[in-house]
């Protein structure tokens, strides 16, 4: 029977639940040693006026992360997760391929292999993607982090037609970090293996800040529904809405569409027009969705892009 399902950590500010796919136990980490906790505090303390907390991967680490993700483990992992059906709402993306969008594969901290979508955009550093805090570590838990990260730009079918990037760096909002607050994330991605930079090999989508809530916006992910079971990105297309101190839109992708974009001023059915990132998947607003929630990022959003564009 296959362990399934999204983390079902209850957001504080409304009804709504965490969807990155895990393959154990629910995505419910192991607690913090107490030993571990005494150090974790004084790190924060240490750190307190940085808004923006930082997790690094070492040379070693993203060399085994891109080891460890063989085409038969990418294909178990699907095979691992089925969150019912595909609902009425989400459909198969059709347009012109999206070379900057794809799957983030990694190992939650039980140690189950697991992904989430992410986003490349543009940055200084040519390097930066974007996707959901909680696809990077737990929230209001600042020991239980993700590793062997690698993200696989335009994956369809079992193909990864522009290769896989390792992870080097995650930053994440130290208020996701301390109370699971403001659910995003933008990562560092090494060069690929012939040295060339993420953006320089796909492009990068533009990323807006502060932009009014209410406009269309197509979503976009790699949910573990059947019959796709996160082989082919699906999307959904709506209007936003202020709702729980966040924005929605009505959708009904689930795990493993966690931390795909919302894309403002793009056709779902071309896949033309500029397709700037407003948002990324967040939040269900039950395990069987109608609503899917995504920050409006704002300034402490600006400051996690800025530390990872410039790193």
């Amino acid at each position: 029977m296959p362990e399934t399902s999204t983390p079902l950590f209850r957001r504080l500010r409304g009804r709504v639940t965490g969807l990155a796919v895990a393959g154990a136990a629910l995505a419910l980490l192991a607690p913090v040693p107490a030993t571990a906790l005494t150090a974790l505090t004084a790190q924060a303390g240490a750190a307190a006026a940085d808004p923006v907390s930082v997790l690094k991967y070492t040379a070693k680490e993203r060399r085994e992360a891109l080891a460890y993700w063989t085409a038969a483990r990418i294909k178990a992992v699907g095979k691992s997760v089925d969150l019912g059906p595909t609902g009425p709402r989400a459909k198969p993306y059709k347009g012109a391929t999206l070379k900057t969008v794809g799957r983030l594969f990694f190992v939650n901290a039980r140690g189950a292999d697991t992904w989430c979508t992410a986003t490349a955009v543009k940055s200084a550093n040519r390097s930066a993607v974007m996707t959901a805090a909680h696809c990077v570590r737990m929230g209001s838990s600042p020991g239980n982090t993700n590793t062997a990260m690698v993200f696989v730009p335009a994956y369809n079918k079992g193909k990864q037609p522009y290769g896989a990037f390792a992870v080097r760096s995650a930053a994440t909002p130290r208020t996701w970090e301390n109370d699971s607050v403001n659910d995003m994330s933008a990562l560092v991605v090494d060069a690929d293996k012939k040295g060339r930079e993420l953006t320089d090999v796909v492009g990068g989508q533009p990323i807006s800040f502060d932009r009014a809530v209410g406009g269309t916006v197509t979503a976009l992910g790699y949910s573990a529904t059947r019959p796709q079971l996160g082989e082919e990105l699906l999307r959904c297309v709506g209007r936003t809405k202020r709702e729980h101190g966040t924005q929605m839109i009505p959708c009904d992708l689930t795990g493993g569409a966690s931390g795909g974009p919302w894309l403002a001023d793009f056709d779902a059915t071309t896949g033309k027009g500029k397709g700037v990132l407003v948002s990324v998947n967040a939040s269900l607003d039950s395990l069987e969705p109608t609503k899917m929630y995504g920050e409006v990022l704002r300034s402490t959003a600006k400051k996690v892009y800025d530390k990872a564009q410039q790193s």
